[in-house]
């Protein structure tokens, strides 16, 4: 990949100035003339002219694997006192390296200055957070932003779970390859130069609590970051909710990010989640309200809600000026439609700010919303609708990536919405939070009618033992509450999907949870292929049942 060149004392005297300290050695001038044109922090990715990052890992520190990194032509390392040790005493003084206490805050900010990434340049970055409806709202962002850029020639990213893609709209994109999910700091850096590179304006961008806690978005500043919700998950990363939320705050700190859109839905709770988000937050806070009960005054509220096919038409209202706008979403559910009003909001608000010159104006973001259907875009995964259910035809059937309790809540409130019994298929990864599992067995009994539990993504956790956390929570809700859900435990998973779909009569709806658009079960480091819309419509069809088309792999 080709960069401006920068050199090491320009990259050191930088580090300095932003407050980490470096310490270089050799201290020479040849150290300080050496050339930089690109940076990674993964050893088998090291390109010549790359700065190597060499962070302490759970197995190893980057800094053993310094031969090798040589050998792929790195001409500087930066890292910390250990590494360091390791590396003189391996090479003694063949690179320069710049040492710095805190090697993962610095990535970000060195990668920056290599790659070129300043807080105005493109691509403008719409990044969002919370538990739930991130993946969606980051789809909703781009589609909108598509349909206000295309036409000036102008290209959109997108960078997710699901895919890190760039093009003129969503259906016409090139997709980006990744080593995970939420690339580390360097390698976003380096993303944002190939989105220069591609001509693309705005992305948009899920912001995880896993990708704010390791530094991976260091050194990027987002024009709008927008909050979604926070309920129970990743408790196995940060211990207890206090500290889920400290780390989703830190996105909205005025230092990262410019104007702040934080959906503030309650019911009376005294501290809810999005009222201390919008206080937390500095800089420039816009609030949202999109639920019909809430007892706040938001700067922006939804209203009018209405079905319109399987979704919802909803109008915006602006409190301060009156204005209204009239949108709608084809994604079934009340939190799809709270995801299209924060994807809504975070465009208005930002063709109305005045530091970036905007290709579109607060006018074309309304044409758009009320006349060109941005939230009518498909979401892999996320409440996709597998078969229609229309017409007698045949059972209703989605797919959808709900994996915690609140998630579970709000989707089977969506489909619950539809005639007829409600067959619900769900598991639960391995290796992660143990204690909502009885919560979501119960959960799952007392909203559906017939509930069959199997695998999720077991990791390297005993299946059986997984799938019985589950099953104590769900029978113990039948028992308390004399309920006469019917409760089975199948595995595999393929074959709780086609018992699902041989339980289910024209009438009912075939609701499978927790995997989404994924294609692979990970089973003791094992991947085990299968994806839930693929093996869905298959057991449709081996019924004679009708499926809508689509390409599920």
């Amino acid at each position: 990949m080709v960069t401006s060149a920068v050199s090491v004392g320009t990259l050191t005297e930088h580090l300095r100035a932003t407050g980490y300290d470096p310490l270089l050695s050799p201290f020479a001038e040849r150290a300080y003339a050496t050339v930089l044109t690109g940076a990674a922090m993964n050893p088998q990715r090291v390109a010549p002219g790359d700065l190597f990052v060499a962070v302490s890992g759970a197995r190893a520190h980057g800094a053993d694997f310094i031969t090798e990194v040589i050998s792929r032509g790195a001409a500087a390392v930066l890292t910390d006192a250990a590494g360091v040790g390791k590396i003189r005493e391996a090479i003694g003084y063949q690179l320069p390296v710049i040492e710095v206490a805190a090697v993962r805050d610095a990535a970000g900010p060195a990668a920056a200055v290599i790659y070129g990434t300043t807080a105005s340049s493109d691509p403008a970055l719409f990044g969002v957070t919370g538990t739930n409806g991130k993946t969606t709202t980051t789809y909703f962002l781009r589609a909108l932003l598509s349909t206000l850029l295309a036409p000036q020639g102008r290209n959109t990213g997108l960078i997710g779970t699901i895919e890190i893609a760039a093009g003129a709209t969503p259906e016409d994109s090139e997709r980006i390859s990744s080593d995970m999910t939420t690339p580390e700091a360097v390698q976003l850096h380096a993303l944002m130069h190939q989105f220069r590179e591609k001509n693309v304006a705005a992305a948009a961008m899920e912001v995880s609590s896993h990708a704010i806690s390791y530094r991976r978005i260091s050194g990027l500043f987002y024009d709008v970051a927008g909050f979604t919700n926070l309920t129970q998950d990743h408790l196995d990363l940060h211990g207890t909710m206090e500290e889920y939320f400290a780390a989703k705050a830190a996105l909205f700190s005025r230092s990262r990010t410019r104007i702040s859109v934080i959906t503030v839905d309650d019911t009376g709770a005294e501290q809810s989640w999005g009222h201390r988000m919008a206080a937390a937050a500095t800089g420039k806070v816009v609030t949202l309200s999109t639920r019909p009960d809430s007892v706040t005054q938001a700067h922006w509220e939804v209203r009018e809600v209405a079905p319109e096919g399987l979704g919802s038409a909803f109008t915006l209202v602006n409190r301060h000026t009156g204005e209204e706008v009239r949108s709608s979403t084809a994604l079934p559910g009340d939190f799809n439609v709270s995801n299209a009003a924060l994807a809504a909001v975070m465009v208005l608000e930002a063709a109305a700010d005045p530091h970036r010159a905007q290709e579109f104006t607060r006018e074309d973001v309304v044409a758009a919303l009320e006349t060109k259907r941005p939230f009518h875009v498909q979401v892999p995964g996320r409440m996709q609708v597998i078969a229609a259910g229309t017409d007698g035809a045949g059972p209703a059937a989605i797919v959808d990536f709900a994996h915690n309790p609140d998630a579970m809540i709000r989707t089977l409130q969506a489909v619950r919405q539809q005639h007829g019994k409600l067959i619900l298929v769900i598991g639960a990864a391995g290796e992660r939070d143990r204690s909502k599992r009885p919560t979501m067995g119960a959960i799952a009994v007392r909203m559906a009618d017939h509930v069959i539990i199997s695998d999720d993504d077991p990791h390297g956790e005993d299946p059986a033992q997984i799938r019985a956390d589950l099953l104590e929570g769900a029978r113990d809700a039948i028992a308390r509450g004399g309920l006469s859900t019917v409760l089975e435990e199948i595995s595999p998973r393929e074959d709780a999907i086609t018992a699902a779909v041989a339980a289910a009569g024209r009438a009912d709806t075939i609701l499978l949870a927790g995997r989404g658009h994924e294609s692979h079960q990970d089973m003791a480091g094992a991947k085990h292929a299968i994806d839930d819309r693929v093996e869905l419509a298959r057991a449709l069809s081996a019924r004679g049942y009708p499926t809508l088309q689509g390409d599920y792999a």
